[in-house]
């Protein structure tokens, strides 16, 4: 089973408008309410690529009963946890720009967190845990590094999308992959990338560190892909980007998916950043029909190794 983590899901309230004026009535032309989140975006994208996943986290009041209904209708197993407080709504007001107010989310427990603990301390080998997103300050600063230790003692896989100071806690219990983008490369060493050589050189500079393999994003130059025995980049198609958001999470759910399916790794890393592209032509995430176009035109280029 896959379980993916989210530690502060949200409603994702999209509106649209035709110009926004400051301190006058706008009227929203659409409106658009997701389950969000990271963790949860990995979920949905691997229900459309036909991996089931289980949605592990924290939900509560309304919008936490909401985010699981909108799950289990799409057929997504969930397992939160309770918490006191109601989840999160983020508001995104597309008017031309874009525009985002998120809320801070509710309060955790620790017997709460715990609760979350317990259930990853019942995965095995056959498992694989994603993690992804910002840790809310109610929760532990260190909670990357306790779920890390806890799937190296479990055997599960960990796939982790999240920060430079989270990631870094993670790297000595080796996880399957971790997917930063270029920016973030380049805050990790401090250093300005200037070509795929040098995401190379210091994607491998994280796997001396402990990560199996990683996954740098390149935005619209595709991304890279990293392990001890080679490196590969795969060039997305051209075209109009019409959302970010969910970007990133697409890309870990196709590299998951296409892993869980037994594809080669370069058809899996094809699917990922088919995954990834066909969400930013989007409003909403990739679907399966999106994804599977894209993926005939993603080339692979080998940059060393075998």
């Amino acid at each position: 089973m896959i379980y993916t983590v989210t530690f502060n899901p949200s409603i994702d309230y999209i509106m649209f408008t035709d110009g926004f004026e400051l301190k006058g009535l706008n009227r929203a032309t659409a409106t658009y309410k997701f389950a969000g989140g990271k963790g949860i975006n990995v979920s949905r994208v691997l229900n459309e690529l036909g991996v089931q996943s289980t949605a592990l986290g924290f939900v509560g009041g309304f919008p936490g009963d909401f985010i699981t209904n909108a799950l289990e209708q799409s057929h997504i197993k969930t397992d939160f946890v309770k918490v006191d407080e109601d989840t999160r709504i983020n508001v995104k007001l597309k008017s031309g720009d874009e525009t985002e107010i998120n809320a801070p989310g509710p309060s955790v427990t620790a017997s709460q967190f715990e609760a979350l603990l317990n259930k990853i301390k019942q995965t095995t080998d056959n498992d694989n845990v994603i993690v992804a997103g910002s840790v809310p300050k109610s929760i532990p600063s260190d909670a990357y590094a306790q779920i890390a230790e806890i799937t190296h003692q479990t055997g599960a896989r960990l796939v982790v999308d999240a920060e430079k100071d989270l990631v870094n806690t993670v790297l000595k219990y080796q996880p399957l992959f971790i997917k930063p983008n270029k920016d973030e490369l380049e805050e990790m060493f401090n250093i300005k990338v200037q070509t795929d050589q040098d995401v190379v050189t210091y994607g491998r500079r994280i796997l001396k560190e402990g990560a199996q393999s990683v996954i740098i994003s390149l935005g619209g130059e595709g991304a890279i892909y990293i392990d001890a025995q080679r490196s590969i980049k795969a060039q997305n198609p051209q075209g109009k980007v019409i959302n970010t958001v969910g970007s990133g999470d697409s890309t870990v759910a196709g590299m998951v998916a296409g892993l869980e399916a037994g594809l080669s790794l370069e058809d899996a890393f094809s699917q990922a950043v088919a995954s990834g592209t066909a969400t930013a032509f989007t409003e909403d995430l990739a679907t399966h029909e999106d994804i599977e176009e894209i993926k005939s035109q993603v080339t692979i280029t080998v940059l060393d190794g075998e």
